[in-house]
């Protein structure tokens, strides 16, 4: 499974009440829960900023966070970004092994 954080905002005329926020979040919680019944939930955090909401979720690749994305703007009348993440220790190990030349004597340079 793939880590994605995605950013929220929704549209003026989704915020008619914090009532209604709590039920549009439940709606489209539900959409998510069936149709993408493979996708692990970790976080939900609202921010202060340009966005509204960050979530955290698991999903086996890159379509079903796609899938995520488009119930949350169909449903939740919202602008999404979704962004791939890994977990720093996953992040150390991927670079470990990775040649450590830094540009210095003897560095490699891409070709043109």
């Amino acid at each position: 499974m793939a880590t994605f954080i995605m950013m929220t905002r929704l549209s003026h005329d989704t915020l008619k009440s914090p009532k209604s926020l709590q039920h549009l979040s439940e709606e489209v919680m539900e959409h998510i829960r069936k149709e993408c019944p493979e996708v692990q939930w970790k976080q939900s955090f609202v921010v202060l900023g340009p966005a509204d909401y960050l979530d955290i979720f698991d999903a086996p690749n890159v379509e079903a966070a796609t899938k995520v994305a488009a119930l949350i703007r169909t449903y939740g009348h919202a602008h999404t970004e979704v962004w791939g993440a890994t977990e720093w220790d996953k992040f150390v190990s991927l670079v470990s092994p990775m040649s450590e030349t830094r540009g210095g004597k003897g560095a490699r340079t891409p070709s043109a």
